[in-house]
């Protein structure tokens, strides 16, 4: 049984069973006149014509449902099991992170470039305005 805490993942359900099945019973309907149609007259009217474009449009819209279901259940799947992968990871990353007995253990998060090699003086603050002082700009 799956574990209750978890959320379950996105499993195509029953509209797109319903589809497949409205396709298939649809299919039969036709593959059956067709059949009836054969069966009790000799030439090929129209009619046969029909049944014949029914059963076989019909036959194929239900394949075509069919197989779309199931690459669609195959990829929540593994949607669910690359999350779950994901949170596995980033857990024991940040325990391994709070485990560590020297910081040398445990890769830094990636800070943007150049933050670490500026000094204090090169900073200005985006809310100060003009307060640096320009005493040395040439005109």
């Amino acid at each position: 049984m799956a574990d209750p805490s978890r959320p379950q993942p996105y499993q195509p359900g029953a509209v797109s069973l319903f589809f497949v099945a409205k396709a298939g019973v649809f299919a039969a309907g036709f593959w059956i006149w067709l059949l009836v149609l054969v069966l009790r007259t000799g030439s090929a009217t129209g009619l046969h014509v029909l049944a014949a474009t029914g059963a076989i449009t019909t036959t194929l819209v239900g394949v075509v449902l069919g197989a779309r279901m199931a690459l669609q259940h195959n990829a929540a799947t593994r949607h669910a099991e690359v999350k779950k992968l994901l949170v596995d990871i980033s857990w024991n990353a940040f325990a391994a992170a709070g485990n560590a007995e020297s910081a040398g253990k445990v890769v830094p998060f990636p800070t943007a470039p150049g933050d670490n090699h500026r000094s204090g003086t090169d900073r200005v603050s985006v809310l100060d305005g003009g307060a640096r002082d320009r005493s040395d700009r040439r005109r």
